[in-house]
């Protein structure tokens, strides 16, 4: 006799699961805890098996019987239905498990091969992705993409004129495709490969910088700024020696012989806290000139005791923040467009090339990439110590003449000529 869907609904559950019988080797099967499973009972290929239909009341009964007559045209044709049912919950979850969204966060998750993330940073790259990729081909199957779906997602970004924000995410998205072709999850080309030229790309900006001629006022803008000793130092130290933010804010007393008057800043530095090396990931020697040293020795009185020059307020373990100098540079009047913490690396640049130093030591000084690799390799080697030594102690002398009444003061030849 056929069940009915009330017999279904009124089953009571009892000690032991047990079994109220359908039509074709279908029944439900009531557990002791209450729940209820629709079962196929079938034989093929000399062999008993059960299929799995569903779970009563979410599968009605009606459903059930659907399924188990798909299930008999499939055996009748001597397909077994439970091993096609299989393939198909495998198939669906390599699809999802395939999908740009679901390969991006594997990518993600393994981080940069080469240089670990700091979280914050690995934070933002993710969020980036949530925000302009995955709405748009989060969902795709990245061995389905094709360059015209890439670009139309790039224009999008493009259209708000956001350039900076379209070259990191084709970045990421091209860097996420190779790694789906290492992986052997995409079988085409890298569809990112050329969108360059398809989009617009950002013009190369140079950081806002102060002359020469500027700098007096700088100096007493910044003797009456209320800001703290160490940010006021922080921010001399930036005049003095012109380093990057990462490379100053990031210093530890480790790095720094004062009785030497070098510093020597590592390529790589503890990115899980926030601590930078140097951009060209190789050691950097800075000869320290005397106004240098003292700083630093004002510096002790405050840091001395712990790992970092400048420690954070909030977190002493990790550095201050990058936008500090530049916080510091508003809250002595100037704007963004003005200077910045980078611009004085520009700055002492310009006069130390009409001082007369030579561009190789200058550039030296300052950690610029060679373009020429094969060159750039000697040049490394060719580190320009002393002369460098000369030059950042002219330099310093240059910045304390400076500030003598004000005025501005002609710049000297470099005396070592």
């Amino acid at each position: 006799m056929p069940l009915t869907d009330v017999a279904a609904r009124n089953a009571k559950p009892k000690e032991k699961p047990y079994r109220l019988a359908d039509e074709k080797g279908m029944y439900l099967e009531i557990q002791p805890n209450g729940s209820k499973y629709w079962r196929l009972k079938y034989r093929i290929d000399g062999k008993e098996k059960l299929l799995a239909l569903g779970v009563y009341p979410g599968t009605t009964l009606a459903s059930a019987r659907r399924q188990r007559d798909d299930a008999r045209e499939l055996i009748a044709a001597g397909t077994d239905p439970g091993k096609t049912k299989k393939a198909a919950k495998t198939a669906q979850a390599s699809a999802a498990a395939n999908t740009f969204e679901a390969v991006a966060r594997r990518w993600h998750a393994r981080g940069n091969p080469k240089k670990s993330w700091v979280p914050e940073y690995a934070e933002k790259i993710m969020r980036s992705l949530e925000v302009d990729v995955f709405p748009q081909i989060g969902d795709r199957q990245i061995n389905d993409l094709r360059p015209p779906e890439i670009l139309t997602m790039l224009r999008k970004i493009e259209a708000r004129g956001t350039l900076e924000t379209l070259k990191r995410v084709r970045q990421r998205v091209r860097d996420i495709f190779t790694f789906a072709i290492a992986e052997g999850l995409r079988e085409f080309e890298n569809p990112v490969v050329g969108l360059e030229k398809a989009v617009k790309t950002r013009q190369a900006e140079h950081y806002p910088a102060l002359h020469a001629r500027e700098l007096p006022e700088f100096f007493i803008r910044l003797d009456a700024a209320r800001l703290s000793m160490p940010i006021k130092h922080a921010a001399r130290l930036t005049t003095l020696l012109f380093l990057r933010s990462s490379e100053l804010r990031c210093a530890r007393w480790q790095e720094i012989d004062l009785e030497a008057a070098t510093w020597v800043i590592p390529g790589e530095r503890d990115r899980s806290r926030g601590l930078l090396g140097m951009k060209m990931k190789r050691a950097h020697t800075v000869p320290l000139p005397r106004q240098a040293v003292e700083i630093f020795r004002e510096l002790q009185a405050y840091s001395g005791e712990r790992e970092l020059v400048f420690p954070n307020r909030n977190n002493p373990t990790r550095p201050i923040s990058d936008g500090t100098i530049n916080s510091a540079l508003r809250a002595m009047g100037y704007a963004a467009k003005q200077v910045s913490g980078h611009g004085f690396r520009a700055t002492a640049a310009s006069a130390l090339a009409e001082m007369g130093f030579r561009k190789e030591v200058i550039d030296r000084q300052l950690s610029h990439q060679e373009q020429d690799q094969v060159l750039g390799a000697y040049v490394h080697q060719a580190e320009y110590l002393e002369e460098r030594r000369a030059m950042m102690q002219q330099w310093a002398d240059y910045l304390d003449s400076l500030q003598i009444g004000g005025k501005v003061l002609p710049i000297k030849r470099n005396t070592a000529e």
